[in-house]
């Protein structure tokens, strides 16, 4: 599943006018590079949360044919944040492990590395919190992901890639709710969490700066 349904309201006033998963890099959309970076995963099926500006989405990517997948749109009246809207889509995704992508991610990261796991709760790539300026989400130790009230003591930030076991959500559960700060901190709390640490490319395009620092990598 692509998270692609947010306003970007942090890219304003360029997503006014142009949803930030079509945000062009290297004359093609973001989402389009995303979708070629799983299907080279092997993944074929799709799901693509849309809300804002939502029909660009629909018009490009269709079934999704002419990038060799088979793409199912989950629509939102209203936005229902990351958590919420993964669960609204559960009836797309199956009874299996899904990964999971942020529509603003450009990374190099091997997706085909993450398809071939498999987790009874979640499973999530992290990055190590460096010079560079980043949330302190996790802790990481010896593949177990947990969590601590001392965020110093918190050594990653995530990602935006998972994978997910459609059982950490409830069924029918259609409110907002945040994947992360709901979902995954108490999971993590509890130990159900595992994790990798990933220290290759990794951009939030989120951003202006993150924008930018793409579009310089892809030149």
């Amino acid at each position: 599943m692509i998270l692609a349904a947010g306003k970007g309201t942090r890219l304003l006033p360029l997503t006014e006018k142009i949803p930030k998963p079509m945000i062009l890099i290297n004359s093609e959309p973001l989402i389009v590079h995303q979708i070629r970076w799983l299907r080279r995963a092997g993944i074929e099926d799709i799901v693509v949360n849309v809300h804002h500006l939502a029909d660009q989405i629909e018009s490009y990517l269709g079934s999704g044919r002419h990038l060799g997948v088979r793409i199912t749109l989950s629509r939102e009246t209203q936005l229902l944040e990351t958590g919420g809207g993964i669960a609204n889509a559960l009836k797309y995704l199956g009874s299996d492990p899904f990964v999971v992508l942020n529509g603003d991610v450009w990374t190099n990261y091997q997706f085909r590395l993450l398809a071939q796991l498999t987790t009874d709760f979640a499973h999530l790539v992290l990055r190590p919190v460096g010079a560079e300026s980043c949330s302190r989400d996790f802790a990481l130790n010896d593949k177990i992901v947990s969590r601590s009230q001392d965020r110093a003591n918190h050594t990653h930030t995530f990602c935006g890639i998972s994978l997910l076991h459609p059982r950490i959500f409830e069924v029918g559960r259609k409110e907002a709710f945040s994947l992360t700060r709901d979902l995954l901190f108490s999971l993590a709390s509890e130990s159900k969490v595992t994790g990798e640490s990933f220290a290759g490319t990794w951009v939030d395009i989120g951003s202006p700066q993150g924008l930018k620092r793409v579009r310089f990598l892809t030149a």
